[in-house]
């Protein structure tokens, strides 16, 4: 019999089959170690076969079966297949989607501890017959076992004597039980169960959802109670034998949504994210993989839960860009998402208050069913939203970050004994260092971007290649001192916020202070409970979270993410306005939204204000209609960089050259199509080009450029090229 097997190496030449001969144990679907080359490589048997076309002489024989059994499933193998074609992947990055990172190379293993007991025959022995008076510490240790009856051995040793536990065990007093243990994320993370009723408009949502033959598009505002509305249509899946999967955009969310499924579910609850240490996340991947848990809660990454029998697959805030990877292997988690529920006939949620406006508009065309829950729970009213415009501000002499409205807003909120959220998408303190004299930029060396102040570090930091610089003094051109910040950042927000309030509690919530195990849910539990007054945070505060003393809601810029160069840029701008404006008002507390823009008069604000998805959807989806952007093209992007900028101009040459010949061929699959240098010239000393091309929604076109692609890396194999399908960032 023969194997076919993909070996374990990131590279495009040795992405293909590799015929073995089997030995006992090997399946479809095995991890394998295997002879290549002159080294032991792991690899998947992806399938076996009676024949090869290896001659026999040269036919090599695999070494070993690593697992206890086959870790790919026949469903993930398909689905390699699926995202290999679609997203022009190599199938050894799918494959390893499918895994723990550290499983690969037995870098990690089920964790085993040492549980020790007073053995039978010393238990009702008096311990002065075995143990010397003198031997005080083995006397304490002995009579604490004793009286706990067993404990673990790393316990013992670190609040007794190590020396006198290794003496008992080395003589028999002790008895020794090996244990696997289990590294449970967020085990202190527990909520009582309550009994909650349905509202007529969940009730209706939850059957609708469960009758549909189709993906099930979610549109309920802020604070209507979609949560509710997935734990019982997951109750109703567990319920028949089936499995569910839970995503959620961002990490800082898990803790709570943890909170809330642990409460329901129990054991059966597994996490999966990136936040998690490597023992945790294989542990958890583990019970998944064995059915010990059948629901798998996380962010993008759980959507490759190794469950059988899925039944039933949650998006939550769909609109999300984490959903979308842009790092290799580049990916869309919905599209996973669809393969997934085809192949076990599961039913797929997504649920936002801002749906995408591609998800609307294939509700709309009967894609999607579509269920509405327009009013929050108990009727309760959304905070109003006050526009504040900052030229006015300046005109009246205040140039600050503030407007006197914002001021006097957090001034009564804070009186009141209330909490407030004050929202700015950028994190540090000022994003750019300037020369007032001959406007030097101190930018990143190796890197085509301004370098980001951190006044607490007193540093310059990259944020692409995470490089760091001493803080200028003087300008490096000339000479002089006269150093101006740029724009704002959380870091300066809570400066500023400090010297207006000094008494105020605030917690800054941004990627510098989530960076350690367990941040985001130390940050969210004390203000949750009540330990800060102000939290001041970027986007991962905007999404999902449930604070019942928050009333107001500060948005420091609301323009920043208004100008970027995406076709998503005001879309993305509606979304974080209304979803960082449903943090406030969700108990029974009226509440506020302060809204600062130097654009008041953009209609982006006006829907916003007004809560209006559906109008702002009409125009938004008109302007797309007119512009053909998705969803009425798909954008591929072949994103080329190398060290060499000639290199890279010449393979960028033959990308677009090979891109035109297409277009020739199938012009009347292509609306655009242009080759430039990236927006971002330079990332960790690469040089980038891209081309880029709008094509009809699944055209033939799309395979073709692939195909232009591959001829890029083999005729320049010191190349890095990637294509993107409609990739959210194309800077």
């Amino acid at each position: 019999m023969i194997a076919k097997v993909i070996v374990d190496i990131s590279s495009s030449e040795v992405d293909r089959v590799f015929d073995y001969e089997t030995i006992d144990g090997v399946e479809r679907g095995s991890r394998v170690s295997v002879p290549f080359g002159r080294q032991s490589l792991e690899g998947y048997v992806i399938g076996l076969s009676e024949t090869t076309d290896v001659p026999k002489d040269k036919l090599k024989k695999i070494s070993g079966v690593i697992d206890d059994r086959p870790i790919i499933s026949d469903e993930f193998l398909g689905l390699c297949d699926h995202m290999t074609e679609r997203f022009h992947l190599r199938k050894i990055d799918v494959f390893r989607l499918f895994l723990p990172t550290k499983l690969r190379g037995g870098r990690i293993k089920a964790l085993e501890k040492n549980f020790l007991s007073v053995s039978p025959e010393y238990a009702e022995t008096d311990p002065n017959l075995f143990i010397k008076k003198s031997a005080h510490s083995q006397l304490e240790v002995f009579e604490y076992l004793l009286d706990a009856k067993e404990a673990e051995q790393s316990y013992l040793n670190a609040n007794f004597s190590a020396a006198a536990v290794r003496n008992l065990v080395a003589r028999g007093v002790f008895s020794v039980r090996r244990q696997r243990v289990m590294r449970t994320p967020y085990s202190g993370v527990v909520q009582k169960t309550t009994d909650v009723k349905l509202t007529d408009a969940q009730s209706a949502a939850v059957e609708a959802i469960m009758a549909s033959d189709k993906p099930t598009l979610l549109f309920g505002v802020t604070g209507s109670g979609k949560t509710e509305v997935y734990l019982d249509c997951i109750e109703k899946t567990l319920a028949v034998g089936k499995t569910a999967i839970m995503l959620v955009p961002e990490i800082s969310l898990t803790p709570q949504v943890m909170r809330i499924f642990r409460a329901r579910f129990g054991d059966a609850v597994a996490l999966l994210h990136s936040g998690l240490s490597d023992g945790e996340r294989f542990d958890e991947w583990r019970r998944l993989l064995t059915g010990e848990a059948r629901v798998a809660v996380g962010a993008r990454s759980a959507i490759f839960a190794p469950l059988t029998d899925l039944g039933l697959i949650v998006i939550d805030e769909e609109h999300d860009t984490s959903y979308v990877s842009e790092s290799n292997p580049r990916y869309i988690t919905r599209d996973v998402a669809f393969f997934r529920a085809r192949y076990n006939g599961a039913k797929t949620v997504m649920g936002s208050a801002t749906p995408s406006t591609e998800s609307f508009y294939r509700a709309e065309r009967g894609e999607y069913s579509l269920v509405r829950m327009p009013e929050r729970i108990n009727k309760r009213k959304m905070p109003e939203i006050e526009i504040v415009n900052m030229c006015d501000e300046a005109m009246y002499g205040n140039s600050g970050m503030f407007s006197a409205k914002l001021v006097s807003a957090l001034d009564d909120c804070l009186k009141a004994g209330n909490q407030a959220i004050l929202f700015l998408n950028r994190r540090g303190y000022s994003s750019y260092v300037m020369c007032r004299k001959c406007g030097y930029v101190a930018k990143c060396e190796d890197c085509d971007v301004s370098l980001v102040y951190h006044k607490e570090e007193n540093v310059l930091k990259c944020h692409y290649c995470q490089r760091r610089y001493a803080m200028l003094d003087l300008c490096p051109e000339c000479k002089s001192p006269h150093i101006k910040q740029g724009f704002v950042g959380t870091e300066r927000v809570v400066e500023h916020v400090n010297k207006m309030f000094p008494s105020a509690r605030i917690i800054r919530m941004d990627n510098d202070t989530t960076r350690s195990k367990d941040a985001h849910l130390r940050l969210l539990s004390d203000f949750a409970s009540g330990n800060a007054d102000i939290l001041v945070g970027t986007q991962m505060v905007a999404k999902g979270h449930d604070f019942a003393n928050v009333t107001l809601v500060g948005i420091i810029d609301a323009d920043m993410s208004l100008h970027f160069s995406a076709h998503t840029a005001v879309e993305r701008t509606f979304q974080l306005i209304t979803q960082v404006a449903g943090r406030a008002g969700r108990e029974s507390k009226p509440g506020r939204v302060v809204l600062q823009t130097y654009s008041p008069n953009h209609y982006v604000y006006r829907y916003a204000a007004a809560y209006d998805y559906e109008g702002f959807y009409r125009k938004e989806i008109n302007l797309l209609q007119a512009t053909k952007f998705p969803p009425f093209t798909e954008i591929i992007r072949i994103l080329i960089s190398c060290a060499d900028e000639s290199v890279a101009l010449d393979a960028t040459k033959l990308a677009i050259d090979g891109a035109r010949a297409v277009a020739a061929e199938l012009p009347e699959q292509f609306v655009y199509l242009n080759a430039m240098r990236s927006p971002k010239k330079r990332i960790q000393t690469k040089y980038r080009m891209q081309v880029l091309m709008r094509v009809l929604p699944n055209s033939a076109a799309r395979a073709r450029i692939y195909e232009v692609a591959d001829s890029v890396t083999e005729k320049f194999p010191g190349v890095t090229c990637f294509t993107e399908l409609d990739p959210n960032d194309l800077s």
